[in-house]
């Protein structure tokens, strides 16, 4: 499954819709930026790498479109489309170092015509993706050195291929490690309340032909309890400059857990996920969701009384004190020394 691409000849982006799995594969052509928020707003592409190059790609889609060789005209109509698709996802970095990226590129080349400039975004939006396949396999080459064979292993949300280009940051190891014949017994929290666990990690395993269980949240500790795990491995959507995490909620209930049954908590993270101007994780924006997310989807009728109030935070940050090690696409890191990924 290719998860985004870009269409060059018909000017668009391809994405897997991933709100409509495991039950249908469905791809959609999105041309309109309004369009390209909305598939990230409402999580048809999702996960931090795939947000990165789905906002780099639709913002070329975006520049290729505007019908304008004034190019200060041009590049303010560009800054304009970059704002309105930052406001997509407020807590993953990657969405914003991917347009900051591509404004740069447009920036930097502003002595070229407008059609040249054009060119240029394009060709950056396709090296973002080539980058974040790359990154992704070297994180799970580096991943895999911290992991035994027939390992338990618990994961939490999707860091999967579904979540990238390809092969995903919490799943890179586990992808290599069965290319290498490691049977890795991998246990996939469901992920309350999208269920992305569920829908996704499970779904992509399991089709990989990886030996997949799936959990409830409320069961991690439990299977923690039974000896059953022998590490956690999750993703990440920003990591501050003193090394706390933003991920998807429930994250920190995992690593607390993790710290008490001494087992190590592994966070993979791109490097593009790194923002040294968040200084600590509370500084971290949390995006905050409808509340029938959790009294409506899913079910055939509401599962909670009518009007009670709903508090529905998309993520929770983990304190650096609870992560074992974080690991990127430069090496494996101490959340305290995670600034040397930079360097």
């Amino acid at each position: 499954m290719e998860t985004v691409r870009l269409d060059i000849e018909n000017n668009c982006v391809v994405i897997l819709d991933q709100t409509q799995l495991p039950g249908k594969e469905e791809y959609l052509n999105i041309r309109r930026i309004e369009d390209i928020y909305d598939a990230i707003y409402k999580l048809k592409v999702r996960g931090a790498p795939a947000i990165g190059v789905a906002a780099a790609m639709g913002i070329y889609v975006y520049a290729n479109d505007i019908n304008e060789e004034d190019t200060e005209i041009f590049l303010r109509k560009f800054s304009d489309g970059k704002k309105y698709l930052e406001a997509s996802r407020p807590t993953a970095r990657n969405l914003f170092w991917a347009l900051e990226r591509m404004e740069e590129r447009a920036v930097e080349n502003k002595e070229l015509p407008v059609k040249n400039i054009k060119k240029v975004l394009c060709e950056e939006a396709l090296k973002i993706q080539e980058e974040d396949i790359a990154s992704c396999r070297k994180i799970g080459e580096y991943g895999l050195t911290l992991l035994k064979k027939n390992s338990g292993i618990l994961t939490h949300c999707n860091a999967g291929a579904l979540a990238a280009s390809k092969y995903g940051t919490a799943t890179a190891p586990i992808y290599i490690g069965n290319e290498r014949g490691y049977n890795f017994k991998v246990f996939a929290d469901e992920t309350r309340p999208l269920l992305q666990g569920a829908r996704l990690t499970a779904f992509e395993l399991a089709n990989e032909g990886i030996d997949v269980t799936l959990i409830c949240d409320d069961m991690a500790g439990a299977v923690m309890k039974k000896g059953l795990i022998d590490a956690v491995i999750v993703g990440c959507d920003r990591v501050a400059a003193n090394g706390d995490i933003a991920n998807k909620i429930g994250t920190s209930m995992v690593a607390a857990a993790a710290r008490r049954y001494k087992i190590p908590f592994y966070v993979c993270a791109p490097s593009s996920t790194i923002d040294l101007n968040t200084l600590e994780g509370k500084d971290i924006p949390i995006e905050e969701r409808d509340g029938k997310e959790i009294t409506h989807l899913w079910y055939e009728k509401p599962m909670a009384p009518e009007g009670i109030k709903t508090f529905n935070p998309a993520f929770d940050v983990t304190e650096r004190d609870l992560i074992t090690a974080i690991i990127t696409e430069k090496g494996i890191f101490a959340p305290e020394k995670i600034k040397d990924a930079l360097t």
